[in-house]
């Protein structure tokens, strides 16, 4: 698994993370509605007492993805609390990848136990909006008078394969100091992963 997840780190690193596309730090998100694995349809205002929102690009299939799982997890543990509840959307096209198939969603999120909603994007409408780009791919959002507003865009941390001695924890960073009312000191990085799987055509 390590290997795998070297392998994705080296070869993302050499491409443009630049985001041409879709959300920027400040800019207001539109809201969205996508199935669940439990079935059932999930968007940002169902989320009433929230004071934000940690949303993760992830997949089934991606080493990289993979290695994220059990931080996500504990993303959402730590900050569903504090107001700040992880929403998981997978982009990739089941059609392209057939273990990223909405049933191997279902199959995945009770295998891993996951405390958070699974959600697909089957036509990559949300996925384009937010302009993602890897899985993993974090948007952390703020609650405000104007809407959820985009603090921060990137990766969860710079030590996919746990190894880092100056590992720097972006999204829990970030979410903290939104918590305390300030401004996250780092609001991008490179978010690095697999590239998404898009439906041809």
């Amino acid at each position: 698994m390590k290997t795998l997840i070297l392998m994705a780190f080296m070869l993302f690193s050499v491409v443009t993370f630049a985001q041409t596309e879709g959300y920027k730090v400040g800019d207001v998100v539109k809201d969205f509605s996508l199935k669940n694995v439990n079935n059932k349809n999930v968007s940002l205002a169902d989320y009433k007492d929230a004071k934000g929102y940690i949303v993760v690009f992830t997949c089934n299939t991606c080493p990289v993805a993979k290695a994220y799982q059990n931080r996500v997890a504990a993303l959402n543990a730590t900050y569903t609390v504090k107001g700040y509840p992880v929403i998981a959307i997978n982009p990739n096209d089941a059609e392209a990848v057939p273990d990223e198939s909405f049933e191997k969603m279902q199959a995945l999120a009770s295998e891993k136990k996951f405390n958070f909603p699974y959600l697909l994007d089957p036509d990559h409408v949300v996925t384009k909006q937010f302009g993602a780009t890897r899985t993993p791919h974090v948007f952390i959002l703020n609650k405000t008078d104007k809407g959820n507003v985009v603090e921060y865009i990137g990766a969860i941390d710079n030590d996919p394969e746990e190894a880092n001695n100056t590992k720097v924890d972006y999204v829990k960073n970030a979410v903290n100091e939104l918590s305390l009312g300030k401004k996250p000191v780092i609001s991008s990085t490179k978010a690095v992963g697999c590239s998404i799987k898009w439906k041809k055509g």
